[in-house]
């Protein structure tokens, strides 16, 4: 079993206390999936709905939605394996660098070099077998998933892979529909969440597009700041990541295989979004047999900008 012990900081311990006396009260979990130790966060009752967040954050992140969710379903958001306070198995890939030139990134057999595709394979493994097994093993395997980001794509994987068969996909931003990310979006990627959370701990998304600068955009950002921060820097999780996000070339991705998703979709996508541009969400919408696309006019996370406005666009999944 390969387990961290770690202690949120006072940011995010502040956030844990205000969930933990709300109503419903949410409670930290640790489980065990796969042999990783993943912490969970977990507060409602009702049909399941399970929650992914996006890389560099942790099941917190979903603050802004959580209470609203927790009134009419069981909420199970998620660590994702080397994120928040989960644990994270080695990571044996190549490092980045020697993957990004020459190799084409596609997921797809065919359009990219064996040894490259043996390396996305395991990247895709190391975050999504954990939590595939943590659905299987708590009886969640059709539960819906919500995910943004690297979550959306892990969501999306999970989907293709059929051993959880989730009823319908909310996907916020989500990697893996298509090849591109933006020059500004494999910069910060490059450079790495956990060395910019020293240099602009505050601005931390700051590529994310325009957001209201209310409290809780601040809070979040402080969030944010304080998990990049860790002091083990969760080294094989950002070489996987990198894996996914490389540098140089076309972006991995599961474009070829949408259409063998046969759970409903919701496509949320910020017009701003400077690291996912909004045009993937229109393609992917295009190929997916039964999608529906919000483009929204906001950025990279729309859950944390819009928080009202997600909800209400995924108010009618939420109802089924």
């Amino acid at each position: 079993m390969y387990a961290v012990v770690s202690r949120p900081g006072p940011v995010e311990a502040d956030i844990l206390d205000e969930l933990g006396s709300g109503v419903p009260p949410f409670e930290v979990k640790r489980r065990g999936a796969a042999g990783v130790a993943l912490r969970i966060l977990q507060g409602g009752s009702g049909p399941p709905l399970v929650l992914l967040h996006g890389r560099g954050h942790a099941a917190s992140s979903w603050l802004p939605l959580l209470p609203a969710l927790a009134r009419t379903h069981r909420v199970i958001a998620v660590d994702l394996p080397g994120f928040g306070h989960s644990a994270w198995p080695p990571f044996p890939a190549r490092a980045p660098e020697d993957i990004t030139e020459g190799s084409t990134g596609s997921c797809t057999p065919g359009e990219a070099p064996e040894d490259a595709r043996g390396d996305v394979e395991e990247a895709l493994r190391f975050f999504v077998e954990p939590v595939e097994a943590l659905l299987c093993d708590l009886g969640l395997d059709e539960a819906p998933l919500v995910g943004h980001s690297l979550g959306g794509f892990c969501a999306l994987e999970i989907a293709l892979r059929r051993r959880a068969r989730p009823r319908w996909l909310g996907l916020l931003a989500p990697m893996g529909l298509g090849p591109e990310m933006s020059a500004l979006g494999r910069a910060y990627f490059l450079l790495g969440p956990e060395r910019a959370a020293g240099r602009a701990a505050s601005a931390l998304f700051s590529l994310a597009g325009a957001r209201a600068a209310s409290p809780t955009a601040r809070r979040l950002d402080a969030l944010h700041a304080e998990l990049a921060a860790v002091s083990d820097g969760r080294r094989d999780a950002a070489r996987a990541f990198r894996v996914l996000a490389p540098a140089l070339g076309p972006v991995p991705h599961r474009r070829e295989r949408l259409q063998e998703i046969d759970a409903e979709v919701v496509l949320l996508w910020g017009e701003h979004d400077a690291l996912l541009p909004a045009p993937l969400g229109i393609a992917a919408a295009a190929m997916l047999p039964r999608a529906t696309l919000h483009v929204m006019r906001r950025g990279h996370a729309p859950h944390h900008e819009a928080p009202d406005e997600v909800l209400q666009r995924l108010a009618p999944m939420l109802a089924r």
